[in-house]
């Protein structure tokens, strides 16, 4: 956006009403909308009721002087990044620190110099406005990772750009996938747009789950949802925090279909299989186009164990059973040989978990 196009609030105080209108006729641009105070207590009523984007202040004023008025502006929540420059006659370098310490942005000796006044309140707004832009691009991109990874992982990306770049690293993870079972024959009974209806409704709370438990989300694979714990952020009970994700997304599902009244969903069903181990965690992709996920065999496993559960069904892998058996109850399903591999592996399901102490 250009400068002269950008419109703002200016505040102006000072108790002498002559320096008021100097200052407001050095400022006569159509872009600017100026708002006077004729003393401190009067500049904080009027930050109170008014929406300002820089504020001139007079240091030497009866009642609150300007130090102190920029002291509090400094000092609040809803106006601490507001830009503040201060208008003195006091020449002391002492004074001018006093002002730093306050807060201020910008200092400005009188009697005021026309250009010096207007170049340094283009500056003081430009800063302003790239700051807002900054800011708001954040928290844009706050709210499309916050999609993907719960609070505490945006947190940990917010601090670690280098989480957003191509590559991975090694982690032990859980793996979870949660499949709508039923959903194609389903969807051949329904309109293209009940279908879309149907899995917004289901991803919508299971997903929410996903973050609620300190897990990463990672995908939707047709009416599958695709989920990890343990990267970028390992918080030492991955395993239970997915365990108890899977628990709650089959609790939440059943609730889902109690509220569903009509016969074309009352077939379909929750299957979770869960497996643990070792993976590539990072984003896959190009630089332009990338996906935060995992790579591994765990990953193809526990898409495997998932494929074997029933609706209802909360299938975990040995490795997943081993981590969370000091609070689950399970029972072992047998020795099964998974589509595409030729070892067996021990598959386990879930009959209860319970809450550590």
């Amino acid at each position: 956006m250009d400068e002269k196009s950008q419109r703002a609030t200016i505040l102006v105080v000072d108790d002498r009403p002559e320096a008021l209108a100097l200052v407001r006729a050095y400022l006569r641009e159509p872009s600017y909308t100026i708002v006077t105070a004729k003393d401190g207590n009067d500049a904080l009523v009027k930050l109170a009721q008014t929406s300002v984007d820089l504020v001139i202040l007079d240091v030497d004023m009866p009642g609150r002087t300007g130090f102190e008025v920029c002291r509090f502006i400094r000092g609040a929540e809803e106006t601490k990044d507001l830009s503040v420059l201060l208008l003195t006659s006091l020449t002391e370098v002492a004074d001018r620190v006093k002002g730093i310490e306050c807060g201020a942005d910008e200092f400005l000796s009188k009697p005021v110099d026309r250009a010096e006044l207007q170049t340094r309140v283009r500056a003081l707004l430009r800063a302003k406005f790239y700051r807002q832009q900054i800011m708001e691009k954040n928290a844009l991109l706050e709210q499309v990772l916050s999609h993907w990874h719960s609070e505490d992982v945006v947190a940990r990306i917010k601090e670690n750009s280098g989480l957003l770049k191509l590559g991975g690293e090694r982690k032990l993870v859980t793996v979870l996938f949660a499949d709508l079972c039923g959903f194609t024959r389903y969807s051949e009974s329904v309109s293209p747009e009940e279908a879309m209806d149907t899995l917004n409704q289901t991803f919508g709370r299971l997903a929410k789950l996903v973050g609620d438990n300190r897990g990463t989300f990672d995908k939707y694979i047709g009416d599958c949802l695709m989920a990890f714990y343990g990267a970028p952020i390992s918080f030492g009970n991955d395993a239970v925090n997915a365990v108890r994700t899977a628990v709650q997304m089959q609790k939440e599902f059943r609730a889902l279909k109690e509220k569903w009244v009509d016969g074309a969903r009352a077939d379909l069903g929750l299957a979770i299989g869960l497996n643990s181990g070792e993976v590539v965690v990072g984003n896959v992709g190009s630089e332009k186009l990338m996906g935060y996920t995992v790579i591994g065999d765990t990953v193809n496993v526990a898409a495997r164990i998932q494929a074997e559960a029933e609706e209802g069904q909360v299938l975990l892998g040995e490795a997943t059973f081993e981590l969370v058996s000091g609070i689950a109850v399970a029972k072992k399903t047998g020795e099964t040989t998974l589509k595409g591999r030729v070892k067996p592996v021990s598959i386990f399901e879930l009959v209860r978990l319970f809450t550590p102490v």
